[in-house]
């Protein structure tokens, strides 16, 4: 059934309460599915909400791994996706290409068990499976730095994936050396080694966009996500995760400007005076953005009618190896 978005809003609320759901959204969202969230955060914070909610239902607007998180933590939670978009960054790795990177890690003369994976939070069930095999560490970008500085401790190679600037922003960051794997340099010679991947949106911000903005208003801060490539986090005056970005901004004084190179949809809520988006066109995340109130509706009313559309689920071995990675995370 095709319902305009405030019959739809109606709707949606009528069977959250009816059934007994929550739902979580990701900032990224679009502000009409954004607005019925019980719960709003960054991936790591939904997770970590969901896997606590008494509710038997939970309806996650977000990205695939996001769902798949909250599994991971508490798989007896019945989780449901209006849209199962997948992160663009996420879908760049696979078990195969983990598993390529490793090779070609051992080709350049480093041993397996000198290698210690990290995983950025951005990546599906079955990688955050791989590295807990390896012994290796989840991490998000709020963490990163004290995850890696934890890792160094075993005196091995840390491969990073699947992120390569959230990986080489924070070598910089600790005065470590590291390169891309395959780029050509010695891996030997690197404290850690990046998996070539990266977010198509923070990739969208450029040094001349922060040039532009500086020599209009010679004042403003810019202010940047360390998905972000190194040279733009380099010239900006905070960079900082989702979360600290919304903290640091709204700190601020009302008068002080500032450009923000992150999604757009979190910017234009974060504050509405001076306030820039560091682009020159609009770093909108598509999958994000793929998620509408007629999906929401659709996966409740499936709820209701037994059909239970989109449900999220894992397998054991997985979740089990994904949950030792992401709990070496929660013990730091």
């Amino acid at each position: 059934m095709r319902l305009d978005n405030h019959t739809l809003k109606k709707e949606i609320l009528k069977l959250k309460h009816e059934l007994h759901v929550s739902i979580v959204a990701h900032f990224y969202q679009k502000d009409e599915v954004f607005e019925l969230a019980d719960f709003s955060g960054d991936s790591l914070q939904l997770a970590q909400w969901a896997a606590k909610d008494a509710n038997p239902y939970l309806v996650f607007c977000g990205v695939g791994f996001m769902g798949q998180s909250v599994k991971i933590l508490a798989p007896e939670k019945r989780v449901f996706m209006p849209k199962i978009a997948c992160c663009a960054m996420a879908r760049m790795i696979d078990v195969d290409y983990f598993d390529q990177n490793v090779a070609l890690l051992e080709k350049a003369g480093i041993k397996k068990e000198d290698i210690l994976p990290v995983t950025y939070i951005n990546s599906s069930a079955d990688v955050k499976a791989a590295v807990g095999k390896m012994n290796g560490y989840v991490c998000t970008s709020s963490n990163a730095k004290k995850i890696i500085m934890k890792a160094l401790e075993s005196h091995k190679k840390i491969l990073f994936v699947p992120d390569r600037c959230l990986g080489q922003n924070i070598a910089k960051e600790m005065g470590l050396k590291s390169c891309v794997v395959g780029d050509g340099n010695d891996p030997k010679e690197a404290d850690i080694l990046c998996y070539n991947g990266f977010c198509s949106v923070h990739q969208l911000f450029d040094v001349d966009d922060i040039a532009f903005y500086r020599a209009k208003y010679p004042d403003i801060l810019i202010v940047t996500h360390p998905e972000c490539k190194p040279e733009v986090c380099d010239l900006s005056d905070f960079v900082g995760s989702t979360s600290q970005i919304i903290d640091y901004v709204k700190k601020l004084p009302s008068e002080q400007k500032v450009a923000i190179g992150t999604e757009y949809n979190m910017i234009k809520r974060l504050r509405q005076e001076n306030t820039y988006v560091l682009s020159s066109s609009k770093p909108e995340c598509p999958t994000m953005n793929e998620t509408t109130l007629q999906d929401v509706y659709d996966v409740l009313l499936s709820i209701k009618e037994g059909r239970f559309d989109n449900e999220i689920s894992v397998l054991e071995e997985t979740r089990k190896w994904a949950h030792t990675a992401l709990n070496r995370m929660f013990e730091l």
